[in-house]
């Protein structure tokens, strides 16, 4: 699936800023958004950049260990995409609904199969098409 959502991407955001403690509280956020978008274990693993099950499993209980740079990237993409659904949709579960729904701009793939891929630039360029889609540039 070759996907070409946006001929340009802006700059992606200076995770050097985000705090331990600020990067604990995405790793909570993201775990709480996981849990609306009903994904497996599997599935947050691959989209934390391949989690290991043990370390989403603490996750999950709270125990949130180190978070590198790439995981703190990620996550901050994640709620973005998270932030694009709640402006594009006004009611929460539709947007919960959406990323599993199919989508013609996506060649009949959903948003969750383009996340899965596993890849960052899947996840900005997922970003910044609902960024596009509502205005935001």
């Amino acid at each position: 699936m070759d996907m070409q959502l946006v001929t340009s991407t802006p700059a992606t955001p200076a995770i050097s800023v985000i705090t331990d403690d600020e990067a604990a509280a995405l790793a909570r956020t993201t775990v709480n958004l996981f849990r609306a978008w009903q994904l497996t274990d599997a599935q947050a693993c691959t989209l934390l950049g391949g989690m290991s099950k043990r370390t989403w499993a603490r996750w999950k209980d709270g125990q949130i260990g180190r978070i590198d740079r790439d995981l703190r990237l990620r996550m901050a993409l994640l709620i973005g995409i998270h932030k694009g659904l709640r402006y594009l949709f006004r009611d929460p579960g539709r947007g919960y609904a959406w990323i599993r729904k199919p989508n013609a701009a996506f060649e009949g793939h959903s948003a969750l199969d383009l996340m899965l891929r596993g890849e960052m630039t899947d996840l900005i360029a997922l970003r910044d098409w609902l960024n596009a889609e509502r205005g935001a540039w």
